[in-house]
């Protein structure tokens, strides 16, 4: 199995400093994230949204962003909506190519945990090991999976405040228990493990990638990876550098 290792690392300055298992500092990280991700949400580009509900349910929207602990969603007959974050599972563009590229006939590679080591120098790499071999997945697809997120930046964060290397979405975070989500541990660990979540689901890479990116309900509402260019992109990208076959 060829993987390409041709990485462009963004490296993030990090603080060793502090205890994170003291409930007082827990409470200042949390709330200092909330304000950087409530921040860089409002500042990005709308465009017509897909928001997918942790419920299943899916609505077509002008443009849907974080605002502190709620998701304002701006609906596309005229108004707004506000729902708690932990209600929305995920939020992609919607926009549909109407000759879409296929996805590469050996993208249904190998995913479950073999113990291959990773390079020295690659950014968290003790860190995505292990949460790999916790999630039994193969450390070169979280590897993958992180470089297509947030290209190994900690402090990434989406308009629809996915953040941190494997860009966990609130629902998903609170869901795995994580108390911060720029800590590169508890975010690699949720992210591998949703990721294994949706592997046993679908039982196919390219379905169980769509669905991280799109979410599970849209996956099934399509019976297969959904017509979505981002989706599709996503799918190909991550496949194209795991599984081998050509370049992306």
């Amino acid at each position: 199995m060829r993987r390409s290792t041709s990485f462009l690392f963004f490296l993030p300055e990090i603080s060793s400093e502090g205890n994170l298992g003291q409930k007082k500092e827990k409470t200042s990280v949390i709330r200092v994230a909330l304000a950087i991700i409530a921040l860089l949400a409002l500042s990005g580009h709308a465009e017509a949204k897909i928001v997918t509900f942790t419920d299943g349910r899916i609505l077509k929207a002008s443009d849907a962003y974080l605002d502190g602990d709620a998701m304002v969603i701006e609906l596309r007959g005229g108004g707004t909506m506000r729902v708690p974050a932990t209600r929305v599972d995920r939020v992609i563009a919607d926009e549909v190519d109407d000759d879409p590229e296929p996805i590469p006939e050996n993208a249904n590679c190998r995913w479950r945990w073999e113990d291959e080591s990773l390079p020295d120098g690659m950014p968290f790499g003790e860190e995505i090991w292990g949460a790999a071999k916790a999630a039994g997945i193969h450390p070169w697809l979280l590897v993958q999976v992180v470089r297509a997120e947030s290209n190994f930046d900690t402090m990434a964060v989406s308009r629809a405040g996915a953040t941190g290397l494997t860009q966990l979405m609130p629902s998903t975070a609170a869901d795995r228990g994580v108390t911060n989500v720029f800590d590169p541990e508890q975010n690699l660990g949720a992210g591998a493990g949703y990721l294994r979540t949706m592997l046993d689901r679908f039982g196919s890479l390219t379905l169980a990638l769509a669905a991280y990116n799109a979410g599970p309900a849209t996956v099934e509402r399509y019976d297969g990876v959904p017509p979505y260019r981002e989706t599709r992109n996503y799918v190909r990208k991550i496949t194209t550098w795991y599984c081998g076959g050509g370049d992306y």
